[in-house]
């Protein structure tokens, strides 16, 4: 009988990465379906695309057929998500590199 290898933690760089990766697909993805429903320049799906996953929203654009309104929510829903998860990871990674950092200082001090 085998045994289960334990599965090793993620390591922190590799969720950056992951999370960067998703995140720029999705930003790729609305800057395109924007470009193509609403027929918006690529620079204005674009500018679109980053204002609602940052839930910005200044109003300047705003989706005008059915397709576009359903799509918005989802992709508000899963864009915004998927950002602040890429925060968190980003700072989460920062904030335990600056305490290793700290602890190996203190305890060279001493």
């Amino acid at each position: 009988m085998k045994m289960l290898k334990i599965l090793r933690p993620i390591r922190p760089r590799t969720q950056i990465e992951a999370s960067i990766i998703a995140l720029t697909f999705l930003i790729v993805l609305g800057t395109v379906v924007y470009h193509w429903i609403e027929g918006w320049s690529w620079i204005s799906s674009f500018y679109f695309s980053v204002c609602t996953l940052t839930t910005v929203g200044y109003g300047d654009f705003y989706p005008t057929t059915e397709l576009s309104r359903l799509f918005t929510a989802f992709y508000a829903l899963t864009g915004v998500t998927v950002a602040l998860t890429t925060i968190w990871i980003v700072g989460a990674t920062y904030l335990k590199k600056r305490d290793e950092r700290l602890n190996r200082m203190t305890s060279n001090s001493q």
